[in-house]
């Protein structure tokens, strides 16, 4: 479906249009609709508008950036070729999944927190995932927890989502502790979340793990994550390490108590 011509995008009367805060109008069947960036289960309803209004509009390229240098660090490491199985965080409608089977993965598991992005899922690509589960990896079901801790993965990925409500520190741990040891771990972060003006915990986090060997970062890189509505770049950093032992629990009592 071709919905280039069915809506228009306006911005706020602001010079700086803060992440999170931008909004578009979208005209559909005679009808306008607000709509937030981040209101993704309306955005995911709508075939062909995530990747219209992120990816052509404002030239995303997490997915890309994050599985390359992620697919680098294994070719250059791994001696010799074993199943590559991903745990994929913040899943969505399958963008990350399909670059990572595009790299060569075996085999690829989703979670995401949203009904409406399993649904964009199976209408835009399905087979992508092994399984797709709906579920807050802070409060997961018996049978989903049960399923992730089965599946022997050895690689974990999380693209645009780290920082905000969707996936605070105590689910990164979560889905990082289904990963064996030694690893893969890939994820991006916005740099404003990685300075120590950070509150979402996860700059804390980040220098835990590495200071006491949990993660080995192997590569990280500071790119252009896409363009903001008002035309500035939006800065984020991509890392990829090795995962050497599980996030204990006194780590993310340390990071934020409440949180635990």
């Amino acid at each position: 479906m071709d919905i280039k011509s069915d809506f228009n995008l306006q911005t706020p009367d602001l010079e700086t249009v803060e992440q999170g805060q931008e909004y578009f109008i979208l005209s559909r069947n005679g009808v306008k609709e607000k709509i937030r960036f981040h209101d993704y289960d309306r955005i995911y309803e709508v075939p062909g508008l995530y990747e219209h209004l992120f990816y052509e509009r404002y030239r995303c390229n997490s997915p890309e950036v994050v599985c390359g240098l992620l697919k680098n660090q294994i070719d250059g490491q791994e001696s010799a070729a074993r199943p590559l199985k991903v745990l994929d965080i913040g899943a969505g409608n399958g963008m990350v999944g399909e670059q990572l089977v595009d790299m060569g993965a075996d085999e690829v598991v989703g979670v995401d927190i949203i009904d409406e992005a399993a649904q964009a899922l199976e209408r835009d690509r399905p087979g992508i995932y092994k399984d797709y589960f709906v579920a807050d990896l802070t409060n997961l079901p018996p049978n989903v927890e049960r399923s992730l801790a089965e599946d022997e993965f050895n690689c974990m990925t999380v693209v645009a989502a780290l920082g905000f409500d969707d996936i605070p520190p105590a689910a990164f741990a979560q889905g990082f502790n289904f990963v064996a040891s030694p690893g893969w771990v890939a994820f991006n972060i916005k740099e404003d979340f990685v300075c120590e003006s950070d509150t979402s915990g996860f700059c804390r986090l980040i220098e835990l793990i590495d200071a006491e060997g949990v993660l080995e970062i192997c590569a990280s890189r500071r790119y252009r994550h896409r363009f903001c509505q008002d035309g500035t770049p939006l800065y984020y950093h991509a890392v990829v390490g090795k995962k050497r032992q599980d996030i204990p629990l006194e780590m993310l009592e340390a990071v934020n108590p409440l949180a635990v």
